[in-house]
Protein backbone atom coordinates (compact mmCIF):
# COMPACT_ATOMS: atom_id res chain seq x y z
CA UNK A 1 0.00 0.00 0.00
CA UNK A 2 1.29 3.48 -0.90
CA UNK A 3 1.89 5.54 2.22
CA UNK A 4 0.50 9.06 2.04
CA UNK A 5 2.50 12.02 3.26
CA UNK A 6 0.11 13.72 5.67
CA UNK A 7 0.27 17.28 6.95
CA UNK A 8 -1.24 18.84 10.06
CA UNK A 9 -2.16 22.48 10.65
CA UNK A 10 -3.00 24.01 14.03
CA UNK A 11 -1.33 22.20 16.93
CA UNK A 12 -3.37 23.52 19.86
CA UNK A 13 -5.77 20.62 20.50
CA UNK A 14 -5.39 17.21 22.13
CA UNK A 15 -6.72 15.72 18.90
CA UNK A 16 -3.29 16.45 17.41
CA UNK A 17 -1.83 13.82 19.73
CA UNK A 18 -4.69 11.32 19.34
CA UNK A 19 -4.71 11.48 15.54
CA UNK A 20 -0.93 11.33 15.13
CA UNK A 21 -0.65 8.41 17.52
CA UNK A 22 -3.03 6.16 15.57
CA UNK A 23 -1.40 7.10 12.26
CA UNK A 24 2.31 7.09 13.13
CA UNK A 25 2.46 4.25 15.68
CA UNK A 26 2.08 0.83 14.00
CA UNK A 27 2.07 -0.82 17.43
CA UNK A 28 -1.01 1.12 18.56
CA UNK A 29 -4.02 -1.13 19.08
CA UNK A 30 -6.17 1.11 16.86
CA UNK A 31 -3.47 1.89 14.27
CA UNK A 32 -4.76 3.25 10.95
CA UNK A 33 -2.39 2.32 8.08
CA UNK A 34 -1.87 4.12 4.80
CA UNK A 35 -0.14 7.33 5.81
CA UNK A 36 1.98 9.23 8.33
CA UNK A 37 1.98 12.75 9.65
CA UNK A 38 5.29 14.02 8.31
CA UNK A 39 4.98 17.80 8.38
CA UNK A 40 3.04 20.32 10.46
CA UNK A 41 2.47 24.02 11.03
CA UNK A 42 1.79 24.99 14.63
CA UNK A 43 -0.43 27.90 13.67
CA UNK A 44 -1.04 31.08 15.66
CA UNK A 45 -2.66 30.54 19.07
CA UNK A 46 -5.82 32.50 19.84
CA UNK A 47 -4.91 35.04 22.53
CA UNK A 48 -8.45 35.06 23.99
CA UNK A 49 -8.83 31.28 24.12
CA UNK A 50 -6.92 29.48 26.89
CA UNK A 51 -7.42 26.05 25.37
CA UNK A 52 -5.46 27.35 22.38
CA UNK A 53 -2.59 29.43 23.78
CA UNK A 54 -1.93 27.19 26.79
CA UNK A 55 -1.44 23.97 24.80
CA UNK A 56 0.15 24.81 21.47
CA UNK A 57 3.75 24.56 22.72
CA UNK A 58 3.13 21.17 24.34
CA UNK A 59 1.56 19.51 21.34
CA UNK A 60 4.04 21.08 18.90
CA UNK A 61 6.92 19.73 20.96
CA UNK A 62 5.27 16.30 21.22
CA UNK A 63 4.94 15.98 17.45
CA UNK A 64 8.64 16.71 17.02
CA UNK A 65 10.07 14.70 19.89
CA UNK A 66 7.82 11.64 19.89
CA UNK A 67 6.85 11.28 16.23
CA UNK A 68 9.63 13.01 14.31
CA UNK A 69 7.25 15.39 12.54
CA UNK A 70 8.95 18.33 10.81
CA UNK A 71 7.52 21.72 11.81
CA UNK A 72 7.38 24.30 9.02
CA UNK A 73 6.65 28.00 8.98
CA UNK A 74 3.31 28.25 7.20
CA UNK A 75 0.10 26.48 6.25
CA UNK A 76 1.14 26.79 2.61
CA UNK A 77 4.36 24.84 3.24
CA UNK A 78 2.32 22.02 4.76
CA UNK A 79 0.08 21.95 1.68
CA UNK A 80 3.09 21.88 -0.66
CA UNK A 81 4.71 18.95 1.12
CA UNK A 82 1.62 16.82 1.82
CA UNK A 83 -0.71 14.53 -0.08
CA UNK A 84 -3.56 15.30 2.32
CA UNK A 85 -4.10 17.59 5.29
CA UNK A 86 -5.61 17.55 8.78
CA UNK A 87 -6.69 21.10 9.73
CA UNK A 88 -6.86 20.74 13.51
CA UNK A 89 -6.97 24.24 15.08
CA UNK A 90 -9.15 24.14 18.19
CA UNK A 91 -10.61 27.57 17.41
CA UNK A 92 -13.31 27.27 14.76
CA UNK A 93 -13.01 31.00 14.06
CA UNK A 94 -9.68 30.52 12.26
CA UNK A 95 -10.67 27.64 10.00
CA UNK A 96 -11.94 29.75 7.10
CA UNK A 97 -8.72 31.75 6.79
CA UNK A 98 -6.48 28.70 7.12
CA UNK A 99 -8.57 26.81 4.57
CA UNK A 100 -8.42 29.81 2.20
CA UNK A 101 -4.62 29.55 2.29
CA UNK A 102 -4.45 25.85 1.48
CA UNK A 103 -7.47 25.32 -0.81
CA UNK A 104 -5.61 26.40 -4.00
CA UNK A 105 -3.32 23.37 -3.62
CA UNK A 106 -6.30 21.05 -4.21
CA UNK A 107 -5.33 18.55 -1.49
CA UNK A 108 -8.07 16.71 0.43
CA UNK A 109 -8.66 18.14 3.90
CA UNK A 110 -10.13 16.90 7.19
CA UNK A 111 -11.28 19.91 9.24
CA UNK A 112 -11.70 19.24 12.94
CA UNK A 113 -14.90 20.36 14.60
CA UNK A 114 -16.32 22.92 14.59
CA UNK A 115 -16.07 23.58 10.87
CA UNK A 116 -16.84 27.21 11.66
CA UNK A 117 -18.79 29.14 14.29
CA UNK A 118 -21.22 30.80 11.88
CA UNK A 119 -22.99 29.79 8.70
CA UNK A 120 -21.39 32.42 6.50
CA UNK A 121 -17.88 31.17 7.27
CA UNK A 122 -19.00 27.57 6.75
CA UNK A 123 -20.47 28.42 3.34
CA UNK A 124 -17.28 30.25 2.40
CA UNK A 125 -15.26 27.10 3.14
CA UNK A 126 -17.62 24.99 1.04
CA UNK A 127 -17.45 27.48 -1.85
CA UNK A 128 -13.64 27.57 -1.74
CA UNK A 129 -13.58 23.78 -1.79
CA UNK A 130 -15.84 23.69 -4.82
CA UNK A 131 -13.76 26.33 -6.63
CA UNK A 132 -10.51 24.40 -6.18
CA UNK A 133 -11.89 20.86 -6.33
CA UNK A 134 -10.99 20.06 -2.71
CA UNK A 135 -12.50 16.97 -1.12
CA UNK A 136 -13.25 17.77 2.53
CA UNK A 137 -15.04 16.58 5.62
CA UNK A 138 -15.59 17.88 9.14
CA UNK A 139 -17.05 16.08 12.13
CA UNK A 140 -16.90 15.10 15.76
CA UNK A 141 -15.14 11.81 16.35
CA UNK A 142 -18.15 10.66 18.38
CA UNK A 143 -20.14 10.42 15.16
CA UNK A 144 -18.13 7.30 14.33
CA UNK A 145 -17.87 5.66 17.77
CA UNK A 146 -18.08 1.87 17.48
CA UNK A 147 -21.11 1.39 19.72
CA UNK A 148 -23.06 4.09 17.88
CA UNK A 149 -22.15 2.66 14.48
CA UNK A 150 -23.14 -0.82 15.63
CA UNK A 151 -26.57 0.40 16.76
CA UNK A 152 -27.18 2.40 13.60
CA UNK A 153 -26.38 -0.62 11.46
CA UNK A 154 -28.75 -2.91 13.35
CA UNK A 155 -31.31 -4.48 11.01
CA UNK A 156 -34.76 -6.00 11.40
CA UNK A 157 -36.26 -3.37 13.71
CA UNK A 158 -37.47 -0.81 11.21
CA UNK A 159 -36.50 2.71 10.26
CA UNK A 160 -35.21 5.27 12.73
CA UNK A 161 -38.16 7.52 13.57
CA UNK A 162 -36.49 9.71 16.19
CA UNK A 163 -33.47 10.12 18.43
CA UNK A 164 -32.64 11.64 21.81
CA UNK A 165 -28.93 12.26 22.33
CA UNK A 166 -27.05 13.59 25.35
CA UNK A 167 -23.55 14.53 26.44
CA UNK A 168 -21.46 17.05 28.36
CA UNK A 169 -21.87 20.66 27.27
CA UNK A 170 -19.47 23.07 28.98
CA UNK A 171 -19.52 26.55 27.48
CA UNK A 172 -16.64 28.48 25.91
CA UNK A 173 -17.27 32.16 25.07
CA UNK A 174 -15.13 32.14 21.92
CA UNK A 175 -17.07 29.15 20.49
CA UNK A 176 -20.66 30.31 21.09
CA UNK A 177 -23.20 28.07 22.80
CA UNK A 178 -23.31 24.61 21.26
CA UNK A 179 -20.27 25.11 19.01
CA UNK A 180 -17.84 24.02 21.75
CA UNK A 181 -19.01 20.68 23.23
CA UNK A 182 -22.62 20.69 22.09
CA UNK A 183 -21.43 19.98 18.56
CA UNK A 184 -20.54 16.42 19.60
CA UNK A 185 -24.18 15.79 20.50
CA UNK A 186 -25.53 17.50 17.40
CA UNK A 187 -23.22 15.48 15.16
CA UNK A 188 -24.50 12.24 16.68
CA UNK A 189 -28.09 13.37 16.17
CA UNK A 190 -27.44 14.16 12.52
CA UNK A 191 -25.77 10.84 11.88
CA UNK A 192 -28.93 9.19 13.20
CA UNK A 193 -31.51 11.37 11.43
CA UNK A 194 -29.67 12.93 8.48
CA UNK A 195 -30.48 16.27 6.88
CA UNK A 196 -33.86 17.92 6.90
CA UNK A 197 -34.37 19.78 10.18
CA UNK A 198 -36.74 22.72 9.68
CA UNK A 199 -36.81 24.45 13.08
CA UNK A 200 -35.39 24.21 16.59
CA UNK A 201 -36.39 25.31 20.08
CA UNK A 202 -33.93 25.49 22.97
CA UNK A 203 -34.41 25.62 26.71
CA UNK A 204 -31.35 26.60 28.73
CA UNK A 205 -30.34 26.99 32.36
CA UNK A 206 -27.19 27.19 34.40
CA UNK A 207 -26.62 23.43 34.37
CA UNK A 208 -28.48 22.00 31.39
CA UNK A 209 -29.66 22.65 27.84
CA UNK A 210 -32.41 20.91 25.91
CA UNK A 211 -32.76 21.47 22.17
CA UNK A 212 -35.66 20.05 20.18
CA UNK A 213 -35.42 19.84 16.41
CA UNK A 214 -38.29 19.02 14.07
CA UNK A 215 -37.49 17.39 10.71
CA UNK A 216 -39.48 18.05 7.52
CA UNK A 217 -40.82 14.48 7.55
CA UNK A 218 -42.20 14.93 11.07
CA UNK A 219 -39.44 13.18 13.00
CA UNK A 220 -38.27 14.82 16.21
CA UNK A 221 -34.71 14.78 17.51
CA UNK A 222 -33.48 16.14 20.81
CA UNK A 223 -30.14 16.89 22.38
CA UNK A 224 -29.51 17.34 26.10
CA UNK A 225 -26.32 19.10 27.17
CA UNK A 226 -25.16 18.70 30.75
CA UNK A 227 -22.90 21.00 32.76
CA UNK A 228 -23.21 19.17 36.04
CA UNK A 229 -23.01 15.56 37.18
CA UNK A 230 -21.63 12.89 34.88
CA UNK A 231 -19.83 13.63 31.61
CA UNK A 232 -20.96 10.59 29.66
CA UNK A 233 -22.50 10.61 26.18
CA UNK A 234 -25.09 8.46 24.47
CA UNK A 235 -28.74 8.39 23.59
CA UNK A 236 -31.88 6.60 22.56
CA UNK A 237 -32.56 5.54 18.99
CA UNK A 238 -36.27 5.10 18.27
CA UNK A 239 -37.25 2.70 15.49
CA UNK A 240 -40.64 1.56 14.30
CA UNK A 241 -40.23 -1.72 16.19
CA UNK A 242 -37.93 -0.81 19.09
CA UNK A 243 -36.18 1.81 21.17
CA UNK A 244 -32.59 1.09 22.10
CA UNK A 245 -30.07 2.81 24.32
CA UNK A 246 -26.58 3.44 22.95
CA UNK A 247 -23.63 4.13 25.25
CA UNK A 248 -21.29 6.20 23.10
CA UNK A 249 -18.84 6.62 25.98
CA UNK A 250 -18.21 2.87 25.99
CA UNK A 251 -16.24 3.10 22.74
CA UNK A 252 -14.98 6.68 22.96
CA UNK A 253 -11.29 5.69 22.96
CA UNK A 254 -11.75 4.07 19.53
CA UNK A 255 -13.78 6.96 18.12
CA UNK A 256 -10.65 8.99 17.28
CA UNK A 257 -9.28 6.10 15.25
CA UNK A 258 -12.62 5.65 13.52
CA UNK A 259 -12.71 9.32 12.51
CA UNK A 260 -9.13 9.12 11.24
CA UNK A 261 -10.06 5.97 9.33
CA UNK A 262 -12.91 7.79 7.60
CA UNK A 263 -10.57 10.64 6.69
CA UNK A 264 -8.01 8.20 5.30
CA UNK A 265 -10.66 6.55 3.13
CA UNK A 266 -11.54 9.95 1.72
CA UNK A 267 -7.86 10.75 1.14
CA UNK A 268 -7.28 7.52 -0.77
CA UNK A 269 -10.58 7.06 -2.64
CA UNK A 270 -11.85 10.61 -3.08
CA UNK A 271 -15.23 9.54 -1.70
CA UNK A 272 -16.46 11.98 0.95
CA UNK A 273 -18.16 10.09 3.82
CA UNK A 274 -20.35 13.01 4.97
CA UNK A 275 -22.36 15.08 2.52
CA UNK A 276 -21.00 18.66 2.77
CA UNK A 277 -24.59 19.92 2.73
CA UNK A 278 -25.23 17.98 5.95
CA UNK A 279 -22.18 19.54 7.58
CA UNK A 280 -23.40 23.01 6.61
CA UNK A 281 -26.83 22.21 8.04
CA UNK A 282 -25.22 21.13 11.32
CA UNK A 283 -23.58 24.56 11.57
CA UNK A 284 -26.92 26.23 10.86
CA UNK A 285 -28.71 23.96 13.39
CA UNK A 286 -26.26 25.07 16.08
CA UNK A 287 -26.57 28.70 15.04
CA UNK A 288 -30.36 28.48 15.27
CA UNK A 289 -30.21 26.67 18.62
CA UNK A 290 -27.92 29.39 19.95
CA UNK A 291 -30.39 32.04 18.80
CA UNK A 292 -33.20 30.20 20.53
CA UNK A 293 -31.12 29.97 23.73
CA UNK A 294 -30.47 33.71 23.61
CA UNK A 295 -34.13 34.62 23.08
CA UNK A 296 -35.61 32.61 25.93
CA UNK A 297 -36.76 29.62 23.93
CA UNK A 298 -38.08 31.23 20.76
CA UNK A 299 -38.50 28.73 17.93
CA UNK A 300 -36.00 29.47 15.17
CA UNK A 301 -36.32 28.35 11.55
CA UNK A 302 -33.23 26.94 9.88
Amino acid sequence: MCSLKLGMIGLDTSHVSHFTKVLNSPEHENHIPGGRIVTAYRGVPSADFEASYSRIDRFSSELQSEYGVELVGSAEEVAERSDAIFLMSVDGRVHRELFRRIAPYGKPVFIDKPLAVDSRSARDIAQLAERYGVKWMSCSSRRFSASFTEELERTGEGDIIGADMYGPMPLEPTQPGLFWYGIHIVDMLYRALGQGCTHVTATTGDDHDLVVGVWKDGRIGTIRGNRMGNKTAGGLLHRTASTRFVDVERSSTRAYAAAVGQAMQMFTTGVVPINPAETLEIVRFIEAANESRATGGKTVVL
